[in-house]
């Protein structure tokens, strides 16, 4: 199983605000395009999931910002399987601007069915866990 990888961003017109600077919801859009890309890494669409009755549900999300980010910057959003369970994938990301950190966070995710009662996620994707993973 991948269990981590990077995406490279440039920060949009319309993803900044009046001032320039990236808008701080942006930074979850981020996070969840480096979730998709590891998913798609580990050869599953998000979309064959729905498909199956699977969906993941932020239940958690966190962010800590250390520096800001401008409109055309180039940004590396790194995101880490960091702890997996039958039901929950816990996600850490970091997004670097030249080299330099300016941003940590963390998602919780929940598995659920199309009721969105929570289920267990489907074995092709836990298979491999990370370490230390119940």
């Amino acid at each position: 199983m991948v269990e981590e990888c990077d995406i490279e961003v440039r920060v949009r017109y319309c993803e900044a605000d009046p001032m320039g600077y990236l808008h701080h919801s942006q930074y979850f859009v981020f996070m969840e395009m480096a979730r998709t890309e590891l998913l798609l890494r580990n050869g599953m669409r998000y979309r064959d999931c729905e498909k199956q009755g699977v969906f993941f549900v932020v239940v958690k999300a966190e962010i800590r910002y250390k520096s800001p980010a401008r409109y055309d910057d180039s940004l590396r959003i790194h995101v880490r399987i960091a702890r997996m369970t039958r039901a929950r994938i816990e996600h850490e990301y970091h997004v670097y601007k030249d080299g330099r950190i300016i941003a940590e966070a963390a998602t919780v995710l929940g598995c659920v069915g199309r009721d969105g009662r929570v289920q267990e996620i489907p074995e092709s994707l836990r298979d491999d866990q990370p370490p230390g993973n119940t």
